[in-house]
């Protein structure tokens, strides 16, 4: 064995006694973890020590359904093969009945949540986006609304004039339960400014987050990684999130988004390798020290993935996941949606006990006589805490 493989072990021992020792990693350690060198397996189980420290041998999913209103969008993000111009035969809005409709639909199948995202289209009103949660909540008061990333919030703060602690409060009155986490893309700006230049940038991404989990609504996180950005940009934007979860506590859950080149304006980068995107996924888990849940998004990953990524660090799957768009329309080969045995099974195959959770990670517990009735009952978190 070389010189430089001996330094490599040494170096990872170093990182394994402050993991054990549950001593935050730095920046130069987390670079360090995405040297080739470095082997993936040795992350992978020391990712997993993380995870069943913090969840136990448990996998998470929810039932739920995607509602994307449009994809008429006033920015160009190359990184975006969703988005649509005005008079562009792709573009769309949809009416309130469509929305009712997709409403009627996630109830009948028993979804405990709605993902609701969308374009900023420059011909719709905040009151158009506000309706859309307010129809929703109003004739489905059961489902859980998690809507608008901050790029439209920030979008939102723009349209009426006030503040984005007003925006959210307003939202959360008729019916917003929490926030998704997407917008974050890369935070560093030698990358953000390549990728998205015109939207939300880093600081009022962190700020809107930041004001809602000071008025108590919880909110999803996210990073997308495999196009122009190096490892020191994705440590960089992990130590971000982290730092902000240090002051707020109200990031549920990290999910790491692999990018997906085809029919965007990055369409000659290759996408992530699995390694990298399971070498992302441990390296989340350990850096993330103060996130509890760590997400393996299958419609980005793969099934195949997403289910290895279970030993990897990551104790949640998704869901169900019906009528996803965004990804698709970039290329994504997954399924459009999973039934519940399929995501049941791919999670009891991995070695883990398959738990049904609600948005804010509460166990769901469903009527045996009729799967749409159910209700939420205690924290997942609470549950582990005690069991780990």
């Amino acid at each position: 064995m070389n010189r430089m493989n001996q330094e490599t072990k040494a170096r990872f021992r170093e990182i394994r006694d402050k993991v054990e020792a549950e001593q935050r990693l730095s920046l130069e350690d987390g670079i360090f973890l995405y040297d080739p060198g470095v082997r993936l397996q040795e992350i992978g189980e020391l990712a997993n020590w993380v995870r069943e420290r913090k969840n136990g041998n448990v996998g998470y999913y929810n039932i739920n359904t995607h509602l994307n209103p449009t994809n008429v969008c006033v920015y160009r993000c190359r990184f975006c093969a969703f988005r649509s111009d005005l008079r562009d035969p792709k573009g769309y809005a949809m009416t309130d009945e469509q929305v009712l409709d997709r409403g009627r639909e996630a109830t009948e199948n028993g979804c405990t949540e709605m993902h609701i995202v969308g374009g900023l289209h420059h011909q719709k009103t905040y009151h158009w986006y506000r309706n859309i949660i307010e129809l929703l909540h109003t004739n489905y008061p059961q489902i859980h609304l998690k809507g608008w990333t901050a790029v439209e919030i920030n979008w939102f703060e723009f349209q009426t004039k006030q503040s984005v602690r007003w925006v959210l409060e307003d939202l959360i009155s008729v019916g917003l339960g929490s926030m998704p986490g997407g917008g974050a893309e890369i935070f560093h700006p030698e990358v953000r400014d390549q990728l998205c230049e015109h939207k939300a940038n880093t600081h009022a991404w962190l700020d809107i987050h930041r004001t809602a989990h000071q008025i108590g609504l919880r909110t999803n996180c996210t990073m997308l990684y495999g196009h122009v950005e190096k490892a020191f940009h994705r440590i960089d934007h992990l130590i971000r999130l982290r730092e902000l979860q240090d002051e707020t506590g109200g990031f549920q859950v990290f999910i790491p988004l692999a990018f997906h080149p085809e029919n965007t304006k990055l369409s000659d980068i290759r996408k992530p390798s699995a390694l990298m995107d399971l070498r992302t996924i441990a390296i989340s888990r350990l850096m993330l020290d103060n996130i509890q849940h760590i997400k393996a998004y299958w419609i980005m990953l793969g099934v195949e993935t997403a289910q290895t990524a279970l030993a990897y660090g990551a104790d949640d799957l998704d869901g169900t996941v019906r009528h996803e768009l965004i990804y698709h329309d970039a290329g994504a080969t997954t399924p459009e949606c999973l039934s519940i045995d399929k995501i049941r099974g791919l999670i009891s195959e991995a070695g883990r006990e398959p738990v049904e959770r609600d948005t804010i990670y509460r166990r769901v517990h469903r009527d045996s006589n009729d799967f749409t009735k159910w209700n939420s009952g205690a924290s997942v978190d609470a549950q582990a805490a005690t069991t780990t």
